[in-house]
Protein backbone atom coordinates (compact mmCIF):
# COMPACT_ATOMS: atom_id res chain seq x y z
CA UNK A 1 0.00 0.00 0.00
CA UNK A 2 2.82 2.50 0.32
CA UNK A 3 3.70 2.15 -3.05
CA UNK A 4 0.39 2.79 -4.28
CA UNK A 5 -1.08 5.67 -1.66
CA UNK A 6 1.16 8.68 -3.11
CA UNK A 7 -0.51 8.30 -6.28
CA UNK A 8 -4.12 8.02 -4.87
CA UNK A 9 -3.65 10.97 -2.74
CA UNK A 10 -2.72 13.47 -5.04
CA UNK A 11 -5.18 12.30 -7.57
CA UNK A 12 -7.43 12.81 -4.34
CA UNK A 13 -6.12 16.10 -3.84
CA UNK A 14 -5.86 17.56 -6.76
CA UNK A 15 -9.80 16.76 -7.06
CA UNK A 16 -10.23 18.12 -3.95
CA UNK A 17 -8.32 21.45 -4.19
CA UNK A 18 -10.10 22.64 -7.87
CA UNK A 19 -13.50 21.80 -5.71
CA UNK A 20 -12.27 24.39 -2.91
CA UNK A 21 -10.81 26.75 -5.46
CA UNK A 22 -14.23 27.23 -7.07
CA UNK A 23 -16.15 26.97 -3.64
CA UNK A 24 -17.99 23.64 -4.24
CA UNK A 25 -15.91 21.94 -1.78
CA UNK A 26 -18.54 20.04 0.36
CA UNK A 27 -18.76 19.43 4.17
CA UNK A 28 -16.57 15.84 4.05
CA UNK A 29 -13.70 16.73 1.52
CA UNK A 30 -11.69 18.67 3.87
CA UNK A 31 -9.73 16.21 6.30
CA UNK A 32 -11.48 13.44 4.99
CA UNK A 33 -9.27 12.27 2.07
CA UNK A 34 -6.62 10.09 3.31
CA UNK A 35 -9.72 8.06 5.22
CA UNK A 36 -11.09 6.97 1.66
CA UNK A 37 -8.63 4.02 1.64
CA UNK A 38 -9.80 0.69 1.96
CA UNK A 39 -9.60 -0.68 5.47
CA UNK A 40 -6.71 -3.55 4.48
CA UNK A 41 -4.98 -0.26 3.57
CA UNK A 42 -6.48 2.22 6.34
CA UNK A 43 -6.09 0.12 9.53
CA UNK A 44 -2.37 -0.93 8.69
CA UNK A 45 -1.42 2.53 7.69
CA UNK A 46 -2.59 4.06 11.00
CA UNK A 47 -1.09 1.31 13.06
CA UNK A 48 2.12 2.24 10.70
CA UNK A 49 2.04 5.51 11.39
CA UNK A 50 1.21 5.54 14.69
CA UNK A 51 4.40 3.39 15.27
CA UNK A 52 7.12 5.06 13.62
CA UNK A 53 5.70 8.61 15.53
CA UNK A 54 5.53 6.69 18.74
CA UNK A 55 9.30 5.37 18.27
CA UNK A 56 10.51 8.81 16.98
CA UNK A 57 8.70 10.55 20.19
CA UNK A 58 10.58 8.14 22.26
CA UNK A 59 14.16 9.19 21.50
CA UNK A 60 14.28 11.68 24.13
CA UNK A 61 17.06 14.41 23.06
CA UNK A 62 16.74 15.51 26.57
CA UNK A 63 17.94 12.59 28.41
CA UNK A 64 20.60 11.53 25.33
CA UNK A 65 22.51 15.03 25.78
CA UNK A 66 22.33 14.46 29.48
CA UNK A 67 23.69 11.40 29.71
CA UNK A 68 26.40 11.56 26.88
CA UNK A 69 28.06 15.52 27.16
CA UNK A 70 27.09 15.95 31.38
CA UNK A 71 27.24 12.20 32.50
CA UNK A 72 23.62 12.45 34.53
CA UNK A 73 19.66 11.77 33.40
CA UNK A 74 18.19 15.37 33.39
CA UNK A 75 15.59 13.28 35.11
CA UNK A 76 17.86 13.52 38.36
CA UNK A 77 17.59 17.60 38.45
CA UNK A 78 15.18 19.79 38.92
CA UNK A 79 11.50 19.26 38.29
CA UNK A 80 12.43 16.03 36.68
CA UNK A 81 11.30 16.39 33.48
CA UNK A 82 13.24 15.51 30.38
CA UNK A 83 12.41 18.79 28.17
CA UNK A 84 14.33 22.05 27.07
CA UNK A 85 13.20 23.66 30.28
CA UNK A 86 14.73 21.63 33.12
CA UNK A 87 17.81 21.37 30.50
CA UNK A 88 18.43 25.10 30.22
CA UNK A 89 17.89 25.48 33.89
CA UNK A 90 20.71 22.42 34.82
CA UNK A 91 23.31 22.27 32.38
CA UNK A 92 22.75 25.50 30.61
CA UNK A 93 22.38 26.77 26.49
CA UNK A 94 24.53 24.45 25.21
CA UNK A 95 21.97 21.32 26.78
CA UNK A 96 19.62 23.74 25.66
CA UNK A 97 19.83 24.49 22.40
CA UNK A 98 20.72 20.74 21.25
CA UNK A 99 17.42 19.65 22.96
CA UNK A 100 15.60 21.76 21.19
CA UNK A 101 16.97 20.69 17.74
CA UNK A 102 16.79 17.01 18.57
CA UNK A 103 13.34 17.28 19.78
CA UNK A 104 11.86 19.46 16.65
CA UNK A 105 13.38 17.04 14.47
CA UNK A 106 11.89 14.07 15.90
CA UNK A 107 8.72 15.69 15.56
CA UNK A 108 9.15 16.64 11.78
CA UNK A 109 10.42 13.45 10.87
CA UNK A 110 7.76 11.50 12.32
CA UNK A 111 4.96 13.73 10.75
CA UNK A 112 7.21 13.90 7.77
CA UNK A 113 7.05 10.16 7.50
CA UNK A 114 3.34 10.27 7.28
CA UNK A 115 3.36 13.47 4.87
CA UNK A 116 5.29 12.14 2.58
CA UNK A 117 3.22 8.70 1.84
CA UNK A 118 -0.36 10.22 2.67
CA UNK A 119 0.28 13.80 1.69
CA UNK A 120 0.85 16.93 3.65
CA UNK A 121 -2.76 17.98 2.20
CA UNK A 122 -2.09 22.10 2.82
CA UNK A 123 -5.14 23.84 2.74
CA UNK A 124 -5.41 27.69 3.39
CA UNK A 125 -2.42 27.72 5.39
CA UNK A 126 -3.19 24.91 7.53
CA UNK A 127 -2.85 20.74 7.26
CA UNK A 128 -6.10 18.98 6.72
CA UNK A 129 -4.48 15.51 6.75
CA UNK A 130 -5.41 13.19 9.36
CA UNK A 131 -2.09 10.56 8.98
CA UNK A 132 0.49 13.91 10.14
CA UNK A 133 -2.06 14.49 12.99
CA UNK A 134 -2.32 11.40 13.81
CA UNK A 135 1.87 11.26 13.51
CA UNK A 136 2.67 14.02 15.46
CA UNK A 137 0.38 13.10 18.45
CA UNK A 138 1.51 9.71 18.90
CA UNK A 139 5.25 11.48 18.39
CA UNK A 140 4.29 13.50 21.34
CA UNK A 141 3.13 10.62 23.45
CA UNK A 142 6.38 8.86 23.08
CA UNK A 143 8.16 11.95 24.41
CA UNK A 144 5.74 11.67 27.26
CA UNK A 145 5.93 8.08 27.48
CA UNK A 146 9.63 6.84 25.87
CA UNK A 147 9.48 3.06 25.55
CA UNK A 148 13.55 3.48 25.59
CA UNK A 149 13.61 5.13 29.06
CA UNK A 150 10.68 3.42 31.15
CA UNK A 151 8.23 5.33 30.07
CA UNK A 152 9.25 8.43 31.94
CA UNK A 153 9.88 11.46 29.37
CA UNK A 154 9.38 15.46 29.48
CA UNK A 155 6.07 17.17 29.31
CA UNK A 156 5.65 17.16 25.47
CA UNK A 157 4.98 20.78 24.94
CA UNK A 158 7.97 21.68 22.92
CA UNK A 159 7.43 18.40 20.34
CA UNK A 160 3.82 19.16 20.31
CA UNK A 161 4.97 22.75 19.26
CA UNK A 162 6.80 21.59 16.38
CA UNK A 163 3.66 19.49 15.31
CA UNK A 164 1.66 23.31 16.10
CA UNK A 165 4.41 24.96 13.56
CA UNK A 166 4.52 22.27 10.81
CA UNK A 167 0.86 21.86 10.66
CA UNK A 168 -0.89 24.65 12.26
CA UNK A 169 1.52 27.81 11.42
CA UNK A 170 -0.80 30.49 11.67
CA UNK A 171 -3.01 29.14 15.10
CA UNK A 172 0.69 28.51 16.27
CA UNK A 173 1.63 32.01 15.51
CA UNK A 174 -1.14 33.21 17.24
CA UNK A 175 -0.44 31.00 20.29
CA UNK A 176 3.17 31.97 20.74
CA UNK A 177 1.88 35.33 20.96
CA UNK A 178 -0.65 34.33 24.05
CA UNK A 179 2.45 32.53 25.39
CA UNK A 180 5.25 35.17 25.71
CA UNK A 181 2.51 37.64 27.13
CA UNK A 182 1.69 34.72 29.63
CA UNK A 183 4.74 34.40 30.54
CA UNK A 184 6.04 37.95 30.38
CA UNK A 185 3.10 38.97 32.74
CA UNK A 186 2.84 35.83 35.34
CA UNK A 187 7.04 34.84 35.30
CA UNK A 188 5.66 31.51 34.54
CA UNK A 189 6.90 28.99 31.88
CA UNK A 190 4.72 26.53 33.03
CA UNK A 191 1.65 28.51 32.77
CA UNK A 192 2.27 29.76 29.19
CA UNK A 193 2.79 26.33 28.47
CA UNK A 194 -0.38 24.87 30.23
CA UNK A 195 -2.61 28.28 28.82
CA UNK A 196 -1.50 27.87 25.26
CA UNK A 197 -2.05 23.82 25.41
CA UNK A 198 -5.83 23.97 26.30
CA UNK A 199 -6.15 26.71 24.07
CA UNK A 200 -4.39 25.27 21.14
CA UNK A 201 -7.84 23.38 19.71
CA UNK A 202 -10.01 26.16 20.46
CA UNK A 203 -7.65 28.23 18.18
CA UNK A 204 -7.45 25.52 15.91
CA UNK A 205 -11.29 24.96 15.26
CA UNK A 206 -11.69 28.80 15.21
CA UNK A 207 -9.42 29.61 12.57
CA UNK A 208 -11.38 26.76 10.51
CA UNK A 209 -14.57 28.45 11.00
CA UNK A 210 -12.56 31.85 9.72
CA UNK A 211 -11.14 30.61 7.04
CA UNK A 212 -13.48 27.56 5.97
CA UNK A 213 -16.65 27.84 4.58
CA UNK A 214 -19.60 27.14 6.41
CA UNK A 215 -20.01 24.28 4.82
CA UNK A 216 -16.16 22.98 5.01
CA UNK A 217 -15.45 24.28 8.77
CA UNK A 218 -16.54 21.18 10.33
CA UNK A 219 -13.32 20.54 12.03
CA UNK A 220 -12.22 16.53 10.69
CA UNK A 221 -12.56 14.56 13.33
CA UNK A 222 -9.22 13.75 13.52
CA UNK A 223 -7.65 16.48 13.65
CA UNK A 224 -10.45 17.70 16.37
CA UNK A 225 -9.07 14.58 18.49
CA UNK A 226 -5.49 15.49 18.34
CA UNK A 227 -5.54 18.63 19.57
CA UNK A 228 -7.92 17.81 22.20
CA UNK A 229 -5.75 14.27 23.60
CA UNK A 230 -2.30 17.04 23.33
CA UNK A 231 -4.18 19.42 25.73
CA UNK A 232 -4.80 16.75 28.00
CA UNK A 233 -1.77 15.48 27.87
CA UNK A 234 0.12 18.69 28.60
CA UNK A 235 -2.16 19.35 31.21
Amino acid sequence: FVCLAPAKVVFINCRIAERIRHGNAVADSVGMVDLNYPPYVLFPAIILVCAVGYLLGSINTAIIVSKTLFHEDVRTKGSGNAGLTNMLRNYGAKGAVLTLLGDILKTALAIGFAGVIFGFQYVRGISVSNFCYIAGLFAVMGHIFPVFYGFKGGKGVLATSAMALILTPIPFLILLAIFILVVWASKYVSLGSVTVSVLYPVVVNGYFKLRFSAAEHVLPAFIALSTILLAILIV
